[in-house]
């Protein structure tokens, strides 16, 4: 049985030749993607390994989870992204600890996490999560917020103490006309990010793609992935 650095190597060096290979395709230098580990679920202990075999970004989706695990692990050299929907009483303990919030989908989380992070003496990186799938002035079954409703929290991010605008994120959506395209969806949020830049030219993220569709991000040119299960593998059922 192998053990489990090993485990870990032998899917990282995959995910890493998966990603190598979709940006030579796309015409793109591999240095343009960063690969964003999610760890959900999985023991610091993982984190650690993986630090060890050269990972530096990771992502958690759940604070009740993200923050002791985030304390274990102190003292490595991590950039900690939240991709999960994050309600409001959870917003000091993340602001605590994370360095990017990826998941930043309406005005009230803006003013929450300028809050926190200004108390923690901290500067957050915020993504705003897109809806594909929503309609204008509603959101998706997966958080974020409609397309229509990029431009107002933008401009209260990139106006709020303690927090810098990065770019934008989306989850490939299970409904709507992108659902099973996902690289169209893809592309579609890239569009949305160009306008973006033309108002925010540093807010130049884009995250995109998991474990089944990082080859679509890596086309549409995403610059993050998100990856957990092709790297730490499928977590067995409890009981």
């Amino acid at each position: 049985m192998k053990d489990r650095k090993t485990e870990l190597a032998e899917n990282l060096a995959t995910v890493e030749e998966r990603i190598a290979s979709a940006c030579a395709a796309a015409g793109r230098e591999r240095r343009e993607v960063t690969l964003i580990v999610v760890t959900k679920t999985y023991p610091a202990s993982d984190v650690r390994l993986l630090h060890e075999l050269g990972v530096r970004h990771v992502a958690e989706n759940r604070d009740q989870d993200a923050a002791p695990k985030a304390a274990a692990c102190a003292d490595l050299s991590l950039t900690w992204h939240f991709v999960g929907q994050l309600q409001t009483n959870k917003v000091r303990s993340v602001a605590s600890y994370a360095d990017v919030v990826q998941s930043l989908d309406r005005l009230k989380l803006v003013s929450a996490l300028s809050a926190a992070a200004v108390r923690a003496e901290r500067e957050l990186t915020c993504l705003i999560q897109v809806a594909l799938d929503a309609e204008s002035g509603e959101r998706g079954a997966r958080g974020g917020v409609a397309p229509g409703g990029i431009e107002e929290l933008a401009a209260a991010v990139a106006g709020a103490p303690g927090l810098r605008l990065g770019g934008l994120m989306t989850v490939a959506p299970l409904a709507g006309p992108y659902a099973g395209r996902q690289q169209a969806a893809f592309e579609r949020l890239l569009e949305f990010s160009s306008r973006l830049r033309a108002d925010h030219p540093a807010a130049n993220m884009v995250s995109a793609g998991m474990s089944t569709d990082l080859e679509d991000a890596v086309r549409a040119g995403a610059t993050h992935v998100r990856v957990g299960t092709a790297v730490l593998g499928v977590r067995p059922s409890l009981g």
